[in-house]
């Protein structure tokens, strides 16, 4: 039996700013030193006040500016929590009911319609587990933790694999040529989540 399959994608983005998402700390996620890049805020401990990194929400305008979305008047972040233990804070500062820009799109040059973007936010990123071979623990190094992260999220408007690597290639060029971010995947700075329907091609639903 053929299937028609229907994709939308939630891509992750590390933004190229100097310091973190919500305090000063150097925005280094390469940093070989591990847990060198880390301070009260960005540890959660209590009392401390997080700051907006303006650079940030500004790559993320840029970026919602490029792909025809509407920059929305008003916007404000929200904890998301949960507990896992690369997250110190225990919640994750996020947008959800209010993201800086929606409503957009981008037109792969393999498909011959546009993909809509439903949103694009800012949220913090979290710290990264370390599973050292021959052993039976884990080690935490939190340097990537509260660095600037994007979320871009699609409409379910693809529907082949070809269709999904050329939106992720162009808008992977579009990062790059406006300085966003460097958005190599290999080094994790570009994360790409893929969610599929499938449904049958005698289907009419």
């Amino acid at each position: 039996m053929d299937y028609h399959p229907t994709m939308g994608l939630e891509i992750h983005v590390e933004l190229k700013t100097n310091s973190k998402m919500f305090c000063s700390c150097k925005n280094d996620p390469d940093e070989k030193s591990p847990n060198l890049n880390i301070c009260p805020i960005c540890m959660g401990h209590p009392g401390t006040l997080p700051v907006i990194n303006k650079e940030a929400v500004k790559k993320v305008i840029r970026t919602a500016l490029a792909l025809n979305c509407e920059i929305q008047k008003r916007t404000h972040f929200e904890r998301k929590n949960y507990f896992y233990p690369d997250l110190p804070k225990g919640y994750q500062i996020s947008q959800y009911s209010a993201p800086l820009s929606k409503n957009g799109y981008l037109e792969p040059s393999l498909k011959n319609e546009k993909v809509k973007v439903e949103r694009i936010h800012l949220e913090e990123d979290t710290g990264k587990l370390i599973h050292p071979e021959k052993t039976d623990y884990s080690l935490i190094d939190f340097n990537r933790a509260g660095i600037p992260l994007m979320e871009l999220v699609t409409e379910p408007d693809i529907h082949s694999s070809q269709e999904a690597r050329e939106f992720v290639r162009e808008l992977q060029l579009i990062l790059r040529y406006l300085g966003v971010s460097d958005a190599d995947m290999e080094k994790g700075e570009m994360r790409v989540e893929v969610n599929i329907s499938l449904k049958s091609q005698k289907s009419k639903v």
